[in-house]
C-alpha cells in the first residue's frame, strides 16, 4: 500500500533513496528530498507492507498528466519478493498519463512490464485454451 511522502517519513525515505547508486552521496540525496519537499511536481511515495515501510518511489509530473519514475528501491531486507514490481503496477493504474523511466529507471520499469505482459498473455491463454 502507497503512503504519501510526509516530513515525518524523512528519515526512512531518505534511507531507503540512499539504497540507489546515484543517491549514495549525501548532498546529492539532501538536493533530491528537497525536490520531494518543495516542488509541486516531484512526488515521494512510501510503500507499507503489513506495518514496514518497505519501498519508496518517487515521480516527477509533466504538465500532461504523465510521470517520469524517477526513483524506485526497496529495502534489501524485502528484495527478490516482487514488491517493486508491485510497486510500479498499483502505480500505474492510479495515474491518469503514462509511467515512463529515466535513465536510472527505464531498465526497471521495462522488465516489470514484460513480465506483466507475459503475465497477462499466460493469463489470456489459459482461459482461450
Amino acid at each position: 500500500m502507497f503512503i504519501k511522502f510526509k516530513s515525518a517519513y524523512k528519515k526512512i525515505a531518505m534511507g531507503l533513496l540512499s539504497y540507489m547508486p546515484e543517491e549514495k552521496e549525501v548532498k546529492k540525496l539532501q538536493e533530491t528530498m528537497q525536490y520531494y519537499e518543495n516542488e509541486e511536481n516531484w512526488q515521494l511515495y512510501l510503500w507499507k507492507e503489513q506495518e514496514d515501510i518497505v519501498g519508496v518511489m518517487g515521480l516527477y509530473f509533466h504538465e500532461d498528466g504523465s510521470a517520469e519514475l524517477k526513483h524506485i528501491c526497496v529495502n534489501p531486507s524485502y528484495r527478490e519478493e516482487g514488491i517493486g514490481k508491485k510497486m510500479v503496477l498499483t502505480m500505474k493504474d492510479r495515474l491518469e498519463g503514462s509511467l515512463t523511466g529515466c535513465e536510472e529507471t527505464e531498465d526497471f520499469l521495462d522488465t516489470c512490464e514484460e513480465k506483466d505482459s507475459r503475465d497477462d498473455k499466460g493469463k489470456t491463454g489459459e482461459a482461450s485454451g
